[in-house]
């Protein structure tokens, strides 16, 4: 019989698949990416030591160790599986635990509280992939590539989508008074550069196994597959480390050495103690007015020059039109609103502001709304004016920076059906201020920022640089800052606290002192080093928040300079644009020749 010959494959016939020989197998099995559970496990103790650093937990030397499980994922050559997906899911809860109260305000904060975490949580993927990209691609060093990045992100954060300036890694040094001096040259950036620098140099001096028994690196991986210094290299990553720490120590101890304050006129702060609920109840308005007008009462007896209400806790709105539009003209202007009986108001509301401030024998900063209308516009203002003893009004400063979502929607005026998806009603809003202002009254000269303002660098910066004076011995800078803000949302959480804390590293920043009116706390006053010297004590429980307090002292006036007042964000926009670099060679880098492997110096 003759044996029947194989056919030849026919094109587009099927044929089974060639085993993979054993040593295939084997070969793949240890090629293969080490698992995800350690960069859970490095993603989610970062998160935890940096939710410790912040309030409430609030211990702040934990800052300087955060870092350093999630830098072990940059230090080895080739990423774990969903590396990223974990990075992002620490993140995530970082920012879920430490915004909690954001839920708090009401139940559509829920919402907001998600997003907002969400959105935030990207950032920690973009640190690791941008460190981990600017170390094996362009040969940085680990200690120098991460803070560079993480200042860099912190920038873009605290500008994107409106900014948000809170929690950055500096803020935690709040205690650590000489270490946030540098402040007045480079920012609180300055600040989280140094801590994320010594978090970086000790990511970067662990050893080797440590990296393996978190189980992530690869079975086949090869010594060459960790990053790892020389000698020398350890050497001069620890001494430049420390060098930089150092200086940042002394310059702060020669900073405050010989400091002495001169004391400014005598500011009462007015604390209530109102829920946002109540303040938007028509029928508890004259319930707040007298507790307002009880607490400022007591205030007299220390003989105040400037006392000082919460953010629209007077809750009747000054009204301004042009003084030849009639009443029927106005409300043919704007039907839908009740301005002709807000007008017709304003006489018994600029008569009840003049009562107090000469009741008070003292000038008034009160907030309040102000509506500026005429037959073509509209406004609503987040306001604070200033009632002189004599009852005229010395001057008004209209909020400029709107909180997203709490005081307009983005882009509904291009895109109108953005209001649909919100649960806001009409009218849902307020207008922009204009420009800062300053106010004066004795001799001195002071800006008003109103709510979260003091929480954002670039605009308290630019209300102190805008609000200066010519004289002729130079340029004059307001004497303090007056912050009025409204925390009732927040049912004394943790984010009264913080809130403070950020607060405090404008004052360094400017080298100007602050005080600040906050119903339901913590209203306190900040000299120019950032320490808080005095803050309320409740009149029931004696705690700063949730009760009813006055705090009356006088301002501590601060005389210095301030490097970050004149130039601002120099430093950390430098730090954006290496991110900004470092991005584009990730992107575009992999169309370039393959370079050699980083050298351990």
């Amino acid at each position: 019989m003759t044996a029947l010959a194989t056919p030849p494959e026919r094109p587009g016939s099927s044929r089974m698949p060639r085993m993979s020989t054993p040593q295939e197998i084997i070969t793949s099995a240890r090629n293969a990416p080490a698992g995800m559970k350690g960069a859970m496990v490095a993603s989610g103790l970062s998160s935890l030591l940096m939710w410790g650093a912040f309030t409430p937990l609030d211990f702040g030397p934990l800052a300087w160790l955060c870092l350093i499980p999630l830098l072990m994922l940059v230090r080895i050559e080739r990423p774990v599986r969903r590396m990223y997906l974990a990075v992002y899911a620490g993140g995530l809860l970082f920012w879920l635990c430490t915004l909690q109260w954001m839920r708090l305000g009401d139940e559509t904060m829920y919402i907001a509280w998600l997003a907002l975490a969400v959105y935030l949580a990207l950032y920690f993927p973009v640190f690791v992939g941008l460190v981990r990209s600017a170390v094996w691609r362009l040969h940085v060093p680990l200690t120098l590539a991460a803070p560079i990045v993480w200042v860099g992100l912190e920038l873009l954060r605290g500008h994107l989508l409106t900014g948000f300036s809170w929690y950055f890694l500096g803020h935690s040094q709040y205690r650590w008074i000489e270490m946030i001096q540098i402040s007045d040259l480079v920012g609180a950036y300055g600040v989280s550069f140094v801590v994320a620098l010594q978090g970086a140099c000790a990511a970067d001096l662990l050893p080797e196994a440590w990296i393996a028994r978190l189980g992530l690196l690869a079975p086949a991986a090869t010594p060459a597959a960790v990053l790892s210094p020389s000698a020398r290299g350890r050497f001069v990553r620890l001494a430049c480390s420390l060098g930089v720490l150092l200086a940042a120590l002394v310059y702060g101890y020669v900073r405050r050495s010989g400091t002495e304050f001169q004391a400014g006129p005598r500011v009462a702060l007015i604390q209530a103690n109102f829920t946002s609920s109540v303040k938007h109840n028509p029928e508890e308005w004259p319930r707040m007015q007298k507790t307002h007008e009880r607490l400022t009462g007591k205030a007299v007896k220390e003989q105040p020059d400037i006392i000082v209400w919460p953010e629209t806790m007077f809750r009747w709105a000054l009204l301004e039109t042009p003084p030849d539009l009639s009443d029927e003209q106005l409300q043919a202007a704007h039907p839908d609103k009740q301005l002709v009986e807000i007008r017709r108001a304003q006489p018994g509301v600029r008569r009840k502001l003049a009562t107090l401030a000469q009741m008070a024998g003292a000038g008034l900063v009160i907030g309040l709304e102000r509506i500026d209308v005429d037959q073509d516009h509209f406004h609503v203002y987040n306001s604070a004016v200033l009632v002189r003893p004599d009852g005229t009004i010395g001057g008004h400063y209209d909020k400029l920076h709107r909180v997203v979502f709490g005081e307009y929607i983005p882009l509904v005026e291009t895109f109108p059906w953005l209001k649909k998806l919100t649960p806001f009603g009409e009218g849902f809003g307020i207008t922009a201020g204009r420009a800062p202002a300053a106010f004066e009254y004795q001799g001195f000269r002071f800006a008003p920022i109103i709510c979260f303002e003091d929480t954002v660098p670039q605009v308290v910066r630019g209300i102190v640089d805008a609000t200066q004076q010519e004289s002729t011995a130079g340029p004059k800078r307001v004497d303090f800052l007056v912050n009025l803000t409204n925390d009732g949302w927040f049912h004394g959480s943790s984010e009264l606290d913080q809130h403070l804390i950020t607060a405090a590293f404008r004052c360094v920043e400017c080298r100007t002192p602050m005080v600040r009116a906050v119903n339901t706390g913590i209203s306190a006053f900040i000299d120019g080093d950032g320490v808080v010297r005095k803050k309320a004590v409740g009149e029931k429980t004696h705690a700063a928040k949730l009760d009813e307090a006055v705090v009356v002292d006088n301002i501590p006036l601060d005389s210095r300079k301030s490097l970050y007042l004149a130039g601002g964000d120099w430093f950390s926009a430098s730090c954006l644009v290496c991110c900004g670099f470092v991005c584009l060679m990730a992107i575009f880098g992999r169309f370039l020749p393959a370079k050699a492997k980083p050298i351990p110096a």
